[in-house]
């Protein structure tokens, strides 16, 4: 079992940057694959971004790609995701969330996939 706890969330004027840390319980933090979603008002939950346990790779929603980073620090059990060039569509509450058992370097984007998700950080955009 894993316990996740995000962080960094706020209200901010659009095209400013965020960063969101997701904080881990456990020693086996590497053996995750890790990843952040998103769900506003109304939406379904979606995929923002994931990395692979290693960090070698990476995936993204086309609607971050190029403005969002996800990162992990192993030996700090955390994952990151920078957030740049906010806009107000991307108000939302922010998970994040692990898979277990994950494949060395696959960065998993489907929701099903993940096995553990933390309670969420509010991030608001004003434009």
């Amino acid at each position: 079992q894993v316990q996740l706890v995000e962080s960094g969330g706020g209200l901010v004027q659009a095209g400013v940057s965020l960063r969101l840390s997701c904080a881990t319980s456990g020693r086996t933090f590497s053996t995750y694959a890790m990843g952040w979603f998103r769900q506003a008002p109304g939406k379904e939950r979606e995929f923002v971004a994931a990395i692979s346990r290693t960090g070698v790779n990476t995936v993204y929603a086309d609607s971050v790609k190029g403005r969002f980073t996800i990162s992990r620090v192993n030996a700090r059990n955390t994952v990151y995701l920078q957030m740049n060039s906010l806009k107000p569509e991307d108000t939302a509450v922010y998970y994040c969330a692990a898979v277990s058992m994950a494949q060395p370097t696959t960065a998993y984007f489907r929701v099903i996939e993940y096995d553990y998700w933390g309670q969420g950080t509010q991030v608001t955009v004003s434009s």
